[in-house]
């Protein structure tokens, strides 16, 4: 039962008023209707403070990793595929978007128990990584770097490469590195010349450092970010899909086997090669729907993967494969 209001806003103020329905809330574990009763205000108010203090920093929601490690689908992904932890969200009642933010969540709450001191994280880019980036709770990890693996573009999603990495290095408290060179040039000349500008070259040599790799693999369906990007033409998409693409990684072709196909871009690109992403301490691969199932198979199936987040759907899809 609410105890009597025993304060106002008028006495509590700021910071302190966010505080204060922070605690209450989830401390005393009043619902919002008590908060604000107890402290005269609205419920609309409540639920605004309890916004501001999560995004603050103030507080921070998880569920334990094993609840979601420990699951049968994800016992079984690790099985079957040779991984050493598959994190596995339900998705029963969702819908598309839902299960998106869902499995989005889940990598971010996931994420910071993966990284120890001294590690260089690798960042692919997209709009999964981003969502990803914004969802994680702000902390402060020990000698921890993030690294941008793929130039910059422009693009029509409001992000870019370089705004993944960022973010995600300021939400873990960590450094960041970013590559200050596009993804892709008009010709290999000029491609190979950006390469051995010593800045450039500098950069793409600390890429080498890096222990552990997160992305999301992208498809290469007509509407794959890759040509939304304009990373690739659909002319590059179609010469691609001919030698067997199945999926993109840091925005690089490869085949159902996991294979890097070499093709027209390679040259004109500026960013890590797929070689050098095989055989890292940890691979997060992030697949949040089930259209991007057949590229996580081929990820997986090329060793970048070691950890592996995503929804109970794609888990099920993955496992009937023969």
């Amino acid at each position: 039962m609410a105890g009597p209001k025993r304060r106002t806003t008028g006495r509590i103020s700021g910071e302190n008023v966010v505080i204060e329905v922070a605690w209450l809330y989830y401390q005393d574990g009043l619902n919002q209707k008590d908060i604000a009763d107890r402290l005269g205000i609205s419920r609309a108010t409540v639920v605004n403070y309890l916004q501001e203090a999560r995004e603050r920093g103030m507080i921070r929601i998880s569920l334990a990793s094993p609840a979601f490690t420990n699951h049968r689908a994800a016992v079984e992904l690790v099985e079957k595929f040779g991984l050493t932890a598959a994190y596995v969200i339900p998705d029963e009642d969702a819908d598309e978007v839902e299960t998106f933010y869902r499995v989005v969540r889940g990598a971010a709450a996931w994420l910071p128990d993966l990284l120890e001191p001294g590690d260089r994280l690798g960042l692919a880019w997209g709009k999964t990584i981003y969502d990803m980036a914004e969802a994680t709770e702000k902390t402060r990890m020990e000698d921890v770097a993030v690294l941008q693996l793929v130039g910059s573009m422009a693009t029509p999603y409001g992000f870019t490469a370089e705004a993944c990495s960022t973010r995600l290095a300021q939400r873990l408290g960590a450094q960041v590195y970013n590559l200050h060179a596009p993804a892709i040039l008009s010709n290999p000349g000029l491609a190979e010349a950006l390469r051995a500008e010593p800045i450039i070259h500098s950069q793409l040599a600390r890429l080498e450092t890096c222990n552990k790799f997160l992305f999301s693999v992208g498809t290469v369906e007509s509407d794959s970010h890759i040509v939304g990007s304009g990373l690739a033409t659909q002319a590059d998409l179609d010469w691609h899909l001919e030698h067997g693409a199945r999926g993109v990684i840091c925005g690089r072709f490869i085949d159902a086997e996991g294979n890097a196909i070499h093709g027209p871009l390679d040259d004109r690109m500026i960013g890590i090669p797929l070689e050098s992403l095989v055989g890292l301490d940890m691979g997060i691969l992030v697949t949040p729907g089930t259209d991007k199932t057949e590229a996580s198979l081929a990820a997986i199936r090329g060793g970048y993967v070691s950890h592996f987040v995503t929804c109970l759907s794609v888990a099920e899809k993955l496992l009937a494969v023969d």
